[in-house]
């Protein structure tokens, strides 16, 4: 277990930090990064970005972000998951502890999970009054994929379809960004959001192999449940190459400016955790400094871009 402290109720007896915690506030940084890529995009693309709508655009995002954290630790401890978790590498796997150590309980996790996504809807419905009713749309599906990654029926991380689930729900975090501003479809944000996704979901995927003993004894059968360590670590790779291939197909194709291929220098930070995760994959302890790794590798990566796409 690494050693960085968990949550107790003596260290969080202040209510509002308490449920501010919950949310896992530092993993909120990609949706952040997400949002701006969007902005980003409607910026090269012609769009005077309205201050107004584009902070709350943010907020909102961040929101619906932290009720899908919240929701995430609920329904790992209602299947057993956090429970189990005796390999985590806390405070990137095996949930936010807070139910498992008492700060919270379970009911309390879920009802606030719970308003917080529902918090979201009027906002959502405000900024599409404000831009184009397609935003409903967008919005629907970024709540629907956030709230089925866990939870039954469809659980999607538990059937091997977390990737395919986080790759769709940040990429929806940038075209919904961008459609705010530009109030139309566009395929820029897809072109500028793509690769960032899959970045992101390599951090889940990253994540699987320290949780891999849990989530089996729990009957998640994520990708690395599924092949087992040794063979699953191929796909870390595949992940951040198909990340490059598309940023380089864009650029060539005239989707992306050519400054945009700066956006994969921070591949290599992708690189040097496959690099440790191939040797270390199987001890759990040993992988934290690449999951550090790859959440620098797409916060980065996004950052990047957004400069490309504001002076490119």
């Amino acid at each position: 277990m690494s050693a960085a402290v968990e949550p107790t109720p003596a260290a969080l007896a202040n209510p509002l930090l308490r449920y501010f915690a919950a949310t896992r506030p530092p993993f909120l940084s990609v949706t952040l990064v997400g949002c701006l890529v969007g902005l980003a995009s409607a910026h090269a693309g012609g769009v005077r970005i309205d201050a107004l709508t584009a902070i709350l655009t943010v907020l909102f995002a961040l929101m619906a972000h932290a009720g899908v954290n919240v929701l995430n630790d609920y329904f790992d401890d209602r299947n057993g998951t956090d429970a189990a978790n005796s390999e985590r590498v806390f405070p990137f796997t095996g949930g936010s502890r807070f139910i498992q150590n008492g700060v919270l309980t379970r009911r309390a996790t879920g009802v606030f999970g719970y308003l917080l996504l529902l918090a979201v809807i009027p906002a959502g419905l405000w900024l599409a009054a404000h831009s184009a009713a397609g935003l409903i749309w967008i919005g629907i599906a970024g709540l629907v994929v956030g709230w089925s990654y866990s939870a039954p029926p469809l659980e999607l991380v538990s059937r091997g379809l977390g990737e395919v689930a986080i790759t769709c729900g940040w990429l929806l975090v940038v075209v919904g960004a961008d459609y705010v501003q530009r109030h139309d479809f566009s395929f820029a944000p897809c072109a500028a959001g793509l690769a960032f996704a899959l970045l992101v979901a390599n951090v889940l995927y990253i994540n699987q192999f320290p949780d891999a003993k849990a989530d089996a004894i729990a009957g998640k059968r994520t990708v690395v449940v599924r092949l087992g360590a040794a063979r699953a670590r191929a796909g870390y790779g595949l992940l951040a190459a198909l990340a490059g291939l598309w940023l380089i197909g864009c650029v060539l194709t005239g989707h992306l400016p050519s400054l945009a291929l700066a956006a994969l220098v921070p591949l290599g930070l992708s690189a040097a955790a496959l690099k440790i995760l191939w040797k270390r994959a199987m001890s759990s302890s040993a992988l934290a400094p690449a999951i550090k790794l790859t959440i620098l590798a797409a916060v980065t990566h996004g950052l990047v871009l957004c400069l490309a796409l504001l002076f490119g």
